[in-house]
């Protein structure tokens, strides 16, 4: 019977027993009944994977992560990395050093953020975020969010910068999101729950790592 509350499991190779040099039929029933289990059983995964719903019964990493604190810049010449302080759920994907998503399994993933940036400056302003592997810049993974001039003092300016990217990582292999703004005015700000009405709290980041397929051979 299908197991529909436990992920898959890949199933034996049956215990077969060494064939003698005459027939035996025993021998032959024992071998039959070894490979009518085996069989059943993979025809009972190909039959929950191949169904309709057969995606509810497939195991892949994923993780997500997001941070309840406000995060600044000291300077304009420093890259800094973005860091979090809630995983929200992990699985094959776990967080380090406040800042490094771990992969533990190589592959092509699927990484989500958004970013709550505030500016204080009563001129535009802009910010940028990037991706790091292994400590290392990943070429072409920049991206430039522009920020109106705050409304009034004490009123900043508020917006989401948010990406979805394609990263090929091998095992243990970490992530990093990195930003910069051009003011130390612009910062990433969390807001806590509110009222009037009653509403959740908004976190000053959010990411979320999916696998999406083996690396190519």
């Amino acid at each position: 019977m299908t197991n529909l509350y436990q992920q898959l499991e890949t199933p034996a190779p049956p215990d077969l027993p060494s064939p003698g040099q005459v027939y035996d039929e025993r021998l032959t029933a024992q071998t039959h009944r070894g490979l009518l289990v085996y069989f059943r059983k993979l025809t009972n995964i190909f039959s929950t994977v191949l169904g309709p719903r057969g995606g509810k019964y497939l195991n892949v990493p994923y993780g997500a992560f997001q941070d309840s604190t406000d995060q600044t810049a000291a300077n304009t010449t420093t890259a800094y990395a973005i860091t979090f302080d809630t995983t929200d759920y992990a699985n094959g994907i776990t967080l380090s050093n406040t800042s490094r998503l771990n992969v533990s399994q190589a592959g092509i993933y699927n990484v989500q953020f958004s970013v709550q940036f505030k500016n204080t400056i009563n001129d535009t302003q802009d910010v940028e975020v990037w991706f790091r592997k292994n400590g290392t810049d990943i070429a072409n993974s920049g991206s430039r969010f522009g920020l109106a001039p705050r409304k009034s003092s004490g009123n900043p300016s508020h917006m989401i910068g948010a990406l979805n990217y394609f990263v090929d990582l091998a095992e243990s292999d970490y992530l990093q999101l990195m930003w910069s703004p051009s003011d130390v005015g612009v910062s990433i700000e969390h807001f806590a729950a509110g009222t009037s009405p009653t509403r959740p709290a908004i976190p000053s980041v959010i990411a979320t790592v999916s696998f999406v397929s083996n690396l190519s051979a």
